[in-house]
């Protein structure tokens, strides 16, 4: 009997038996012992971002020791470029998107990926190699045989 493969590519390879995630150790998955698979999609917090949001907060609790004009102008000016930084890492920070699931009464991430594209076709791949796997139904019980 042939193993049929339903994903191949450089960090991944999907077969009716395996799992495969190829990071820097190859992480083995069979693929009848997975259970609740799902999709997990985020953004970790970035260090930038919490600085910039620290500036804010620091100069917001300092604007009361402000006071001339240019020191009200110059935390201005500190506050403005810390949301700017904030808002620009946050655009600019690409979404991971996780595979996780229980394996062997363990939970596990599968597979980590932040090009969508790649992420789907591993994804669908999984699932396929999942339906499979299923045991063969013997038509719910609506045809008499």
């Amino acid at each position: 009997m042939s193993t049929r493969t339903y994903y191949r590519g450089p960090d991944a390879v999907i077969t009716d038996e395996h799992f495969v995630w190829r990071t820097t150790s190859a992480r083995v998955f069979e693929i009848r012992d997975l259970r609740q698979v799902h999709r997990v999609s985020g953004k970790p917090a970035h260090p930038y971002a919490i600085v910039a949001g620290g500036a804010v907060l620091l100069t917001s609790v300092g604007w009361a020791a402000l006071t001339t004009p240019p020191a009200y102008m110059l935390g201005l000016l500190t506050v403005a470029a810390a949301g700017a930084l904030a808002v620009t890492i946050n655009r600019t920070r690409s979404r991971t998107w996780r595979l996780e699931a229980t394996y062997r009464g363990r939970d596990v991430v599968l597979y980590t990926q932040s090009d969508p594209r790649v992420f789907n076709q591993v994804s669908r791949g999984l699932r396929r190699a999942m339906e499979a796997a299923r045991p063969p139904t013997a038509g719910y019980g609506l045809v008499v045989t």
